[in-house]
């Protein structure tokens, strides 16, 4: 059986789930090692059945439990380079690194994954496709912008997990510095509720099943909000549901 469950989701830490029969992975540890056990216990999954967490980049809300977890389980950590040397300037305590070039496909148990670039204001960051046996996951988040790279790397995907970070009128209106709302807004930021609808609009196909909005702002979005954009612009009907910050997400399992 293959199993995709988002455990965490925005700018208070993140980690996804993914398993098939062999194989079990995080992709990121960006909550503590506490709450790890905590929310892999909500699926009935023990830690220890942990083999490996890929790194998406080096931002705290992405690899905040990844020393203590990787310790502790004593598993590789998949990163790119540029990555792994950012992890080492931040931790203390070096993790078993396993290096990927982007761009390169690299096998892990019966897993296929693959690498590519997004824009996001850190070294190297990368988001992932996965295939399971003829399944194919998409996890595409912390990106200012849709290159036509993304684009083609998440066509033909059964399920996607992909940002909706903020609403832009709300970025405008919220009380954080400018420097802030720059940030967010610029091509190497957060993609908006448009650009999350535009792009799964784009890679929309008749085998996609199901659709989780990612990474939503607290104070710039809102979850119906969010689904409300992507159903302007999709008009098929399949799941479109949110990956939640503070409870585990509704799990997908084939």
């Amino acid at each position: 059986m293959k199993k995709f469950c988002p455990l965490a989701s925005g700018s208070k830490g993140n980690a996804i789930y993914v398993a098939d029969d062999e194989t079990k992975i995080l992709i990121d540890a960006g909550i503590s090692f506490k709450a790890l056990i905590e929310k892999l216990g909500e699926i009935d999954v023990d830690i220890g059945e942990i083999d490996a967490i890929l790194v998406t980049h080096e931002h705290g809300d992405h690899i905040r439990g990844l020393e203590k977890t990787a310790k502790q389980l004593d598993i590789p950590v998949f990163a790119n380079s540029e990555t792994a040397k950012a992890i080492l300037g931040i931790i203390r305590e070096r993790p078993r690194f396993k290096i990927f070039s982007t761009g390169e496909s690299f096998e892990f148990g019966e897993m296929e994954i693959h690498p590519f670039s997004v824009q996001h204001d850190t070294l190297d960051p990368v988001a992932f496709t996965i295939r399971i046996g003829n399944i194919k996951f998409g996890i595409c988040a912390d990106l200012g912008f849709v290159t036509t790279l993304v684009r083609a790397h998440l066509l033909e995907c059964d399920y996607l997990y992909i940002e909706a970070n903020h609403e832009p009128s709300m970025v405008y209106a919220c009380n954080r510095p400018m420097i802030y709302k720059q940030r967010v807004l610029g091509r190497q930021g957060h993609l908006s509720n448009d650009g999350a609808a535009e792009l799964i609009e784009q890679v929309d196909h008749p085998g996609l099943k199901h659709v989780y909005l990612a990474h939503l702002s607290s104070e710039c979005n809102n979850p119906e909000l969010a689904i409300k954009r992507v159903q302007e612009r999709v008009k098929r009907d399949f799941p479109i549901t949110i990956a939640y910050q503070e409870k585990v997400s509704q799990i997908i399992e084939i």
